[in-house]
């Protein structure tokens, strides 16, 4: 029954990050792959912050949103795509600063997301 919960969260996450990458930007940076992995580090920060107070969460609703819905939306695999095709079209300064904003960021946002549902609670 699992599987049915991350694979209905999956496509959710999915049909989201489809719809970010709609959104008209015109630019070499990746600023829609990076928008989308701060957020999902900020909403996968906020379910664990959630589960971490005690809350009478049901594991079928973690695996909807941690596992599916955040690992349907976030693209890591993208970013690493991005961050190389910057680095191989000698784009140095961007390529580093679009490594480090996304690492950073989203840390930072997993931190920002935990403790916001800790606020919340």
């Amino acid at each position: 029954m699992g599987f049915l919960w991350v694979a209905s969260g999956g496509a959710v996450g999915a049909m989201c990050r489809y719809a970010v990458s709609l959104i008209p930007v015109k630019a070499t940076f990746p600023f829609l792959t990076l928008v989308t992995n701060i957020a999902g580090a900020i909403l996968i920060g906020f379910i664990v912050g959630i589960v971490s107070t005690g809350e009478d969460i049901s594991q079928n609703s973690i695996l909807f949103w941690k596992t599916g819905v955040c690992g349907g939306f976030t693209t890591f695999s993208t970013f690493s795509l991005e961050a190389y095709k910057l680095i191989e079209d000698r784009l140095y300064i961007q390529g580093g600063l679009y490594v480090v904003l996304s690492v950073v960021c989203c840390i930072l946002g997993v931190l920002c997301g935990k403790r916001l549902a800790l606020l919340l609670r």
